[in-house]
């Protein structure tokens, strides 16, 4: 059961496979109550078949704003209100720029990030009301560094990220915590579920570039089915993170790459100071 003296209310989006399936379950096996989205509503049957009215489950495209209104102003009213939204519906398109579609690139973009801002904009009023409430937003290690062949739907995590951090100063006042999920690496149908782009002989380096990247960060593939334990938890604490990983081996990663674009910046600082111009005080 919930560790709250009232059953949470969760809007969850792709509830219906990889992270999110073990997420639904968790949430609704402990007593709390679902709204789970799927892109296929027949997919989340088994969910309703053993939870009953403690699920509402939604066949929703997030890229689809009128219909994430819609889905949301149902859920509230079935409920009373959101305590929690996860957004969690995405993919990964793999493949260097020149080699996407432009029809790729809109969707990778559509479902990712603008995805998150409809349905986050659409919490956000009830949120405030109650002046209560905890947006989780499922970004990636990829939202933090980039890495060749995986730009497009890094960008689109990126996007995810300054948004979320944004958004986090401009509702703090009114009680909303956000949270941004940075899974590393665990094996689920994301990639295999993903659209991918034409291969070009001529970006194979880059291929092979993302493989090495991969081996030399010494990632180890986690147990999806126990961020289901590390989701509730963060649902329960009283002052939630802004970031967090989930997994091991990023942070090893993250100061690598910080300390490489600090000393970076720090060897052309000259150049900056050129930029400057002669202005007083400097």
């Amino acid at each position: 059961m919930s560790t709250s003296q009232t059953p949470r209310t969760w809007f969850l989006t792709g509830a219906s496979r990889g992270l999110g399936a073990h997420w639904a379950e968790a949430i609704l096996a402990r007593g709390d109550r679902l709204a789970a989205t799927a892109r296929d509503a027949r997919a989340l049957r088994p969910l309703v078949g053993r939870y009953g009215d403690q699920v509402l489950a939604l066949e929703l495209d997030v890229t689809d704003t009128a219909a994430v209104a819609d889905a949301v102003r149902t859920a509230e009213l079935r409920f009373g209100g959101i305590d929690v939204l996860v957004n969690n519906a995405g993919h990964m398109l793999r493949g260097a720029l020149e080699e996407a579609t432009d029809e790729q690139i809109r969707a990778q973009i559509d479902v990712n990030y603008l995805g998150a801002v409809w349905t986050t904009r659409a919490v956000l009023p009830g949120m405030r009301e109650r002046r209560a409430g905890h947006i989780m937003q499922v970004s990636s290690i990829g939202g933090l560094v980039a890495y060749p062949s995986l730009g497009i739907y890094q960008a689109s995590k990126w996007a995810l990220e300054a948004m979320s951090q944004s958004l986090a100063a401009e509702v703090a006042a009114y009680g909303i915590h956000v949270t941004l999920i940075e899974p590393i690496m665990f094996p689920t149908d994301l990639a295999s579920a993903s659209p991918q782009a034409r291969q070009d002989p001529a970006y194979q380096h880059a291929r092979e570039a993302l493989y090495a990247a991969a081996q030399a960060g010494g990632f180890v593939p986690g147990d999806p089915a126990a961020t289901a334990d590390a989701v509730l938890a963060l649902a329960d604490a009283p002052n939630p993170p802004l970031r967090v990983l989930f997994g091991t081996g990023g942070l090893d990663a993250l100061r690598t790459e910080f300390g490489g674009r600090l000393a970076a910046l720090e060897e052309w600082d000259h150049l900056s100071r050129l930029a400057q111009g002669k202005t007083d005080g400097v």
